[in-house]
């Protein structure tokens, strides 16, 4: 079965419509009291496996009468979600240009180049990106944004190295300590594994790109007290010193374009 160009045109509103009818009902159970007040959070694989719950206990032991709920994906997952109001916010990297959505920056994405820790190439000055086109690029799934960061980069420089397909952020980081190829990552992933020297860093000429982390919520619909809790919270821990991750930037409100 395939959506008609009507359908298709139809399926975002009648989206919003049963979505916002669930999110309707949890916020008249809280209203009366029936149900406690329920957070669902969604994020990418690698915000999910490093500041996430940590932001999420400092969020809990200021809020005990909010329960909060993750869940994992890559980023299309994540971005299905969230449009169908699956869940009520979701953290990821590059914001979809999508009106239906609100993007608002938490702080700085650092992207790193790992490679194996006895690679020549680590901690050799700075190298021309082109001097990987040789070299194996380890890659995520198709959906991952990490890939597709990958991707540009690769296409950015006009090179097209042979690739290995890998589904997590662990086989990626075991498969580049094992010297089976490079690959573009964020340091919040690799931060402890470039610490223990279990990972190591190629530094490049070329400079890598710049990206954010995102907290996205819906701009259709009321939204529920506890959620805007949870999103005024996060931005201002993110904004500030969250655990041991050090000091960021302060996050200012945008509009996913």
């Amino acid at each position: 079965m395939r959506l008609t160009g009507p359908g298709a045109a139809f399926l975002p509103y009648a989206t919003d419509v049963i979505g916002l009818l669930a999110s309707g009902r949890q916020a008249a159970r809280e209203a009366a009291e029936v149900a406690a007040s329920r957070i669902r959070i969604i994020a990418v694989t690698t915000a999910a496996e490093s500041f996430v719950p940590p932001l999420m206990r400092a969020f809990s032991d200021q809020h005990p009468g909010i329960g909060l709920t993750l869940d994992v994906g890559n980023r299309q997952r994540v971005l299905d979600r969230i449009r169908c109001h699956g869940v009520d916010v979701a953290i990821l990297g590059r914001p979809p240009a999508d009106e239906r959505l609100v993007a608002e920056p938490l702080f700085e994405n650092e992207i790193v180049c790992i490679a194996a820790p006895d690679d020549p190439a680590v901690d050799n000055g700075r190298l021309p990106a082109a001097e990987l086109g040789g070299r194996a690029w380890l890659l995520r799934e198709h959906g991952s944004g990490t890939r597709a960061l990958n991707e540009q980069f690769l296409d950015d420089h006009g090179m097209a190295p042979r690739t290995l397909t890998l589904a997590s952020n662990g086989a990626i980081k075991q498969a580049a300590r094992a010297g089976l190829g490079v690959s573009l990552v964020s340091r919040e992933a690799v931060e402890g594994e470039l610490a223990s020297g279990r990972l190591g860093e190629i530094r490049l000429e070329d400079g890598l790109p710049s990206r954010m982390w995102f907290v996205v919520h819906s701009a259709v619909g009321p939204g529920r007290p506890a959620v805007r809790s949870f999103l005024t919270f996060a931005l201002q821990q993110t904004g500030g010193d969250l655990g041991d991750r050090g000091q960021r930037a302060p996050a200012a409100a945008t509009r996913a374009r």
